[in-house]
């Protein structure tokens, strides 16, 4: 009995499903540009947009008598940044953002080489818990109980008296610069809260950094006779480093920018987000509030550049 094979029937169009998944595959370069697309007009409208109406404003003034800003392009507002208030406001805010980053890095350093080298299991996954736990909670929530815990009847005073140390708080209290009528109205209570805040942020990065060094290379050096000490010094701080730096980043810009703690925690003197906040939203300077922003800008972008060169974002 003779069969014949039915000629296979033709095949069907391609579907606009179908051709944009070939075209998608073989062009690797439009898939790439189809995914950063939004992010990428994202920054582009949004943040640089923003940055760019700043700098504009920045060049505007407010008419003294009417309080209206005039459009008109000028400099005077760059030239009122080097009035001594307004470096003053400056110079303290670098320093206040050096010496937390530097406090966060001693702290946090035994702490990322503990969770890093030594915990295991249970143990770290507690400590994990312990260096995230206060993110959990609300900032203003932490802000207002550091408030409660550094007033002169607060905690910490409790606990000073009970230790016969309250000779030490007013002692702090009566250091010129960080001293104040009590730690809630101090730089030290601001300088402490600022520590607490952003802790966290340098010891992931740390600890990321630290993990990334080979056993190995410890046991070598230790096999070689290096003192634990030398071995600190001249192998695993500098290897460290970039995670270093990259925490950093997070410590030094945050806090240059956070204008709510000294609000809350600190005395009278201003920081530079205080003095943007109130030029803005208090004085209706607008122009001027403009001007002052770049401040922390140009700032953080020297930072950034000394960070990325000491590896920050290998560590990120």
């Amino acid at each position: 009995m003779n069969t014949f094979a039915l000629p296979p029937p033709p095949p069907r169009p391609a579907g606009l499903r179908r051709r944009a998944s070939d075209l998608l595959y073989t062009r690797r370069g439009l898939l790439l540009l189809l995914l950063l697309a939004p992010p990428l007009l994202w920054f582009g409208v949004i943040y640089l947009g923003s940055l760019i109406a700043l700098l504009a404003n920045a060049f505007f003034r407010l008419d003294d008598f009417t309080g209206q800003v005039v459009r008109e392009v000028g400099v005077s507002n760059f030239v009122a940044l080097f009035d001594p208030a307004n470096l003053d406001a400056a110079r303290r805010t670098i320093v206040m953002a050096i010496a937390v980053t530097l406090a966060c890095t001693v702290l946090a350093f035994p702490l990322a080489y503990f969770m890093a080298r030594h915990a295991r299991g249970w143990s770290k996954a507690a400590l994990y818990i312990a260096v995230m736990l206060p993110l959990w909670s609300s900032y203003l929530v932490r802000l207002y109980a550091w408030k409660l815990l550094l007033a002169k009847e607060g905690a910490i005073s409790w606990a000073a008296e009970r230790l016969h140390l309250s000779w030490l708080i007013e002692a702090l209290l009566a250091t010129p610069l960080v001293g104040g009528p009590s730690l809630s109205f101090s730089t030290l209570g601001t300088f402490i809260v600022f520590v607490y805040m952003w802790l966290p942020f340098m010891v992931l990065p740390v600890m990321a950094s630290i993990e990334r060094i080979p056993a190995s290379t410890l046991e070598a050096s230790a096999d070689l006779g290096a003192p634990p000490l030398t071995t600190f010094r001249r192998l695993v701080l500098p290897l460290a480093m970039p995670g270093v730096a990259a925490g950093s980043i997070f410590t030094f810009s945050l806090t240059l920018g956070d204008y709510i703690i000294p609000q809350v925690i600190g005395d009278s003197t201003l920081y530079i987000g205080q003095v943007v906040y109130r030029q803005q939203g208090v004085a209706g300077n607008i122009p001027f509030a403009a001007a002052f922003s770049l401040v922390p800008i140009v700032v953080i972008g020297v930072y950034l550049w000394l960070a990325k060169r000491k590896g920050a974002f290998d560590a990120l």
